[in-house]
């Protein structure tokens, strides 16, 4: 019987559910999805984008990442304009309720990545992105 490898994309899911368990709490307490939180992170930090770039950015598929705008956007949470010369381009932005459910959130989240280092080691952490870092530079 020959030796199979063990799976990379098993252990990188397992590893991202282990660290999940840190953080859906918090989401479930304020009413948010992994994906709305992801979204909601991007554009505090980045500011306004494009729909396909922040798509892009939080690994969003851009079918699924409709769903997810127009929830934000009922929820007052983002808001959507038009580009002005081209009417197809989809512009992205926070409203003030989202930079405020932003910080609302903030300070237990950072105490949940504190957790997880404080667990796992801020040597260990540090080596963990850089590697899934230069992983994501793999071309297939």
């Amino acid at each position: 019987m020959t030796q199979t490898h063990p799976s990379l994309t098993l252990s990188l899911l397992q590893a991202r559910e282990a660290a999940m368990a840190f953080f859906r709490p918090l989401l479930n307490e304020h009413g948010l999805t992994e994906q709305q939180w992801r979204v909601i992170r991007i554009l505090h930090q980045q500011g306004e984008l494009e729909s396909h770039q922040l798509a892009h950015l939080a690994c969003i598929l851009k079918p699924s990442m409709t769903g997810v705008l127009g929830r934000l956007e009922r929820d007052g949470l983002v808001s959507r304009r038009k580009g002005v010369e081209d009417q197809r381009r989809m512009f992205v932005t926070l409203t003030a309720a989202g930079q405020a459910c932003f910080e609302a959130m903030r300070g237990d989240m950072e105490a949940n990545y504190a957790k997880i280092q404080a667990q796992f080691g801020a040597d260990k952490l540090e080596q963990l992105m850089a590697l899934l870092n230069a992983l994501k530079r793999v071309e297939p």
